[in-house]
C-alpha cells in the first residue's frame, strides 16, 4: 500500500470552488462587484466599464464569464488529478478530512492571490466599493488566511489515504 497525496488535487479544487463562491455570491447574488467594476480607479489604466450602464455591464459580464470559465477548468483539473491518483475506495476520499482540508487551503489561496492581485495591485475591482472598500478588501484577505490555516489544521487531523501500488 502506498500513501496518496491529496494536496495538489485538493488545492486545485479549492481554488476553483473558492472562485465560484466569489463569482456567484459577490458578483451575481450580492452584485457588489464585477471583474472590471473599479477600472475607473485602477492601477493599470484599463478602460472603465461602468456596471451601471448596459454596455459596461455587458463587458463586466463577459469578464465574469471568463473568470467562471477559469474556475470551472480548475475544478475539472482538480477532479482529473484526484481521479488519476485514486483508483479504489473513492467514497473514502470524498469524506476524507485530508481532502477537505486541502480544498479549504486552496480556497484560501484563491482569496489571498485574487485579493492581493485584483484588489490591491491592479485595483480592477474591490470586494465592496465605497468609503470602506479597504476594510472589505482586508477582510477578504483575512478570510483567505483563516481558510488556509483552518484547512491546514483539518487535513493534519485526517487519516492518510492509501492505494495499492501499481
Amino acid at each position: 500500500m502506498v500513501a496518496v497525496s491529496l494536496r495538489l488535487p485538493g488545492i486545485v479544487l479549492g481554488v476553483g470552488l473558492g472562485g465560484f463562491v466569489d463569482g456567484i455570491l459577490l458578483h451575481q447574488i450580492l452584485q457588489w462587484h464585477h471583474m472590471l467594476s473599479s477600472t475607473d480607479t485602477d492601477n493599470i489604466g484599463v478602460r472603465y466599464y461602468s456596471p451601471l450602464t448596459v454596455p459596461g455591464l455587458e463587458m463586466n459580464t463577459l469578464w465574469d464569464g471568463l473568470f467562471h470559465t477559469v474556475c470551472w477548468l480548475a475544478v475539472l483539473t482538480g477532479i482529473a488529478i484526484l481521479y488519476g491518483r485514486i483508483t479504489h475506495r473513492r467514497r473514502q476520499v470524498w469524506t476524507s478530512r485530508v481532502l477537505w482540508g486541502w480544498i479549504l487551503v486552496g480556497w484560501g489561496v484563491f482569496n489571498l492571490v485574487e485579493g492581493v492581485i485584483d484588489h490591491h495591485i491592479l485595483g480592477i475591482h474591490h470586494v465592496h466599493g465605497g468609503p470602506y472598500q479597504l476594510w472589505w478588501d482586508l477582510g477578504f484577505l483575512l478570510l483567505g488566511a483563516a481558510l488556509v490555516a483552518g484547512g491546514h489544521l483539518l487535513q493534519r487531523g485526517g487519516r492518510t489515504i492509501t492505494q495499492e501500488a501499481a
